[in-house]
């Protein structure tokens, strides 16, 4: 049930697009017919709609993937930059939330590690439909220069983080862990969450030993649900981790393991001495960088979405 509700999903609005424009085609040819210009606003009109409407269903259909349909998990590590790059880390995290805001997709923060002036890393299930499919994209490195404010001589600082982004893999999909291969780490929450959560070892971490994956949570009272949430991000991480190998397209996380630094990153943040968004895959730019720091994130997106079909074809 749950897959026809998705195809119906995806295949009704094609069929209700069609015949708007096959209606809109009418109105057109009888205004021409009966030289009828009064009719031109409302037709430019209903085309910009339908436009709109056909380039956001367009996208849909770049998203054909096994779990591109899914939801997702989003990691931001703070690299090079000291307590600058925390900060951007913070600033790149808070830019993801109000994506996921705009799109209507709830957010739940699963781990987080403070440091001064941000965060060292943090990570939050996204959960939506197509989640995944829009934010697969968005993995690598991410490079900040601006005027840093914890520079008392207001110098230009570059600064780097990370983003990882793996999908939430449901029970469809087996992901084989043997409890041999699995090590369990239990500690004191770190985070906020009242005298409870900090007295009583209900953080959560898991070492998967022949991949290296490590995986964490505490923002959970119950060590039980922890687990829980921890193991689901463990199958996603193993899930997109396998899939990397088998396609061949890079090895062993090579996105998150990479260097966060210098000559490495996918898009840059530039705040001074000009403001600019680029995207180095896809040369896409953004000049109104405050509106991509509040979530603004599309053109990126689908220009990488649209970059990606055309490989593929």
């Amino acid at each position: 049930m749950g897959e026809l509700k998705s195809l119906k999903n995806r295949y009704e609005p094609w069929v209700a697009l069609k015949q708007k424009m096959e209606d809109l085609e009418t109105l057109y040819e009888l205004s021409v017919e009966e030289h009828d210009e009064t009719q031109s606003p409302e037709i430019e009109a209903s085309l910009k709609e339908l436009s709109a409407k056909y380039k956001k269903q367009n996208i849909l259909e770049l998203m054909s993937g096994e779990v591109d349909k899914n939801g997702c998990f989003l990691t931001v590590h703070s690299g090079a930059g000291g307590t600058e790059a925390c900060d951007w880390s913070q600033m790149l995290y808070r830019m993801y939330m109000r994506w996921a805001e705009r799109k209507g997709f709830s957010l739940e923060e699963e781990d987080r590690l403070e440091a001064e002036g941000g965060i060292k890393s943090a990570t939050v299930k996204i959960d939506g439909a197509y989640a995944y499919g829009y934010l697969k994209g968005e993995s690598g490195v991410h490079r900040l220069v601006r005027i840093s404010p914890f520079d008392a001589n207001a110098r230009r600082h570059t600064s780097f983080a990370s983003v990882y982004v793996f999908p939430i893999v449901d029970d469809t999909i087996e992901v084989e862990i043997r409890p041999e291969d699995l090590r369990v780490d239990t500690y004191r929450s770190g985070g906020a969450g009242g005298q409870h959560i900090n007295k009583t070892d209900s953080a959560v971490r898991f070492t998967h030993l022949p991949t290296g994956i490590v995986v964490a949570c505490q923002n959970e009272r119950s060590q039980i649900k922890n687990r829980s949430i921890a193991m689901s991000m463990l199958k996603a991480r193993l899930y997109e981790y396998y899939r990397q190998e088998k396609e061949k397209e890079n090895e062993r996380f090579a996105q998150e393991k990479k260097d966060i630094s210098w000559g490495n990153q996918i898009r840059s943040y530039v705040f001074q001495p000009y403001t600019m968004v680029k995207d180095y895959r896809t040369k896409a730019e953004m000049g109104n960088i405050q509106a991509v720091m509040d979530g603004d994130i599309d053109l990126f997106i689908e220009t990488y979405l649209n970059q990606l079909s055309m490989k593929n074809v």
